[in-house]
């Protein structure tokens, strides 16, 4: 089950925050994301990661109805690489296989 802002939310308002004052505070933090993002500048969380622009280019598609090709308009993307630290929650340490187990 994903995450909603709603869920991050109520765990700032756990924290001892007001129900209004937490939904502030979410909102704000996302404001200020977007806005950087916006602007064409990376957002650099340490310990959790990186959200990145890039441009795409202009690249040939094809209409899945008709089959017919087409040109896409080049664009702008939000990507995000994981921090290291969060790799390795993500995927512990696994022990290693021995050559004997087989």
């Amino acid at each position: 089950m994903a995450l909603t802002k709603n869920d991050i939310v109520e765990r700032v308002h756990e924290l001892g925050f007001t129900k209004n004052k937490s939904v502030d505070i979410i909102e704000s933090l996302l404001e200020i994301i977007k806005k950087t993002l916006e602007s064409g500048n990376d957002v650099l969380i340490s310990g959790f990661g990186k959200f990145c622009v890039k441009t795409k280019n202009q690249r040939r598609g094809r209409n899945p109805a008709t089959g017919d090709d087409l040109m896409l308009p080049g664009r702008k993307v939000v990507t995000f690489k994981c921090s290291g630290k969060m790799r390795n929650k993500i995927n512990p340490a696994e022990p290693s296989i021995s050559p004997e187990t087989f």
